[in-house]
């Protein structure tokens, strides 16, 4: 029986905030890969400290969020001694996360998070499409971030993925980074084991987003997954756009085609047209 485990065992972990600790020296130093010695690092979900112990020894800097007391008595008592070490006893969601570095540093996240909470952490961190001056993402270099299995699946898919995987976390997860799965960790990794497999995602944070921000760009992405069932067409027709059909045309794609079958290049030519139609129409 591993060190972790025999540790992880003694904690009364807390479903309600859906503790499930990472467990395997494999996985751990997978992740430690990922940091060097002269990065910042922010830990989401730093739990009693396993991955903690290791960062402290290998980056410059780590700051840690984390919201369990019990699990903050830990970390306190194991990692008092590292001058590098700031912990923060906050929900990450509640955190601003800019106040705890210098202006313009570059930071590095590491996170282990609740699988329930994956959206609104994300978003979070990068933003909606949109916010071009979203200040976390703009100081943030790369994540490193634990998810369900088929989350990160949808993390990493586009419009050639099968159409169950590709949707908004997709556009919201690669507009600004490039995403990819680093590798699947198996349930016994983690104590408790959870019921599904989890991965290791990375996005690499870009200065530019992956198409120019348009005024129509959000509402045309958010119309064409509201309903995935109905094809483009009449997702847009729902959502308020009178002139679909003819923008569709304009863009040679198919109005008969689902959301998911567009790329974002797609999304971007046809929140161009549907602008372009409405301001034709109120002139």
């Amino acid at each position: 029986m591993n060190e972790y485990l025999i540790r992880a065992k003694k904690f009364k972990t807390k479903k309600r905030l859906g503790q499930n600790f990472l467990v395997s020296a494999d996985v751990i130093n997978e992740i430690l890969s990922f940091v060097e010695s002269d990065d910042t690092v922010l830990e989401i979900g730093a739990g009693i400290g396993f991955v903690t112990e290791k960062l402290v020894q290998k980056a410059k800097r780590v700051v840690a969020v984390e919201l369990d007391k019990e699990a903050i008595f830990h970390l306190n008592k194991n990692l008092c001694g590292f001058e590098n070490f700031k912990l923060i006893e906050n929900d990450i969601l509640k955190t601003d996360i800019p106040s705890l570095f210098d202006k313009n540093e570059k930071i590095k996240v590491i996170a282990n998070i609740p699988y329930y909470i994956t959206t609104p952490i994300l978003l979070h961190l990068l933003g909606e499409i949109e916010d071009v001056n979203h200040k976390t993402r703009n100081m943030i270099d790369e994540i490193v971030l634990m998810v369900q299995y088929e989350v990160a699946k949808r993390i990493v898919a586009d419009n050639n993925s099968k159409n169950k995987e590709y949707g908004l976390l997709s556009l919201l997860s690669n507009f600004w980074a490039d995403t990819s799965i680093i590798r699947k960790v198996g349930k016994k990794c983690f104590y408790p084991s959870p019921k599904v497999d989890s991965a290791l995602v990375k996005f690499k944070i870009n200065s530019m987003p992956r198409v120019e921000i348009t005024p129509y760009l959000k509402q045309t992405v958010k119309a064409a997954f509201s309903q995935r069932r109905k094809n483009i067409k009449n997702c847009l027709l729902a959502s308020g756009f009178i002139n679909s059909k003819e923008a569709l045309a304009k863009c040679a794609i198919d109005s008969n085609l689902r959301g998911e079958n567009l790329s974002i290049e797609d999304f971007y030519r046809l929140s161009l047209e549907l602008k372009r139609n409405d301001d034709e129409t109120q002139s």
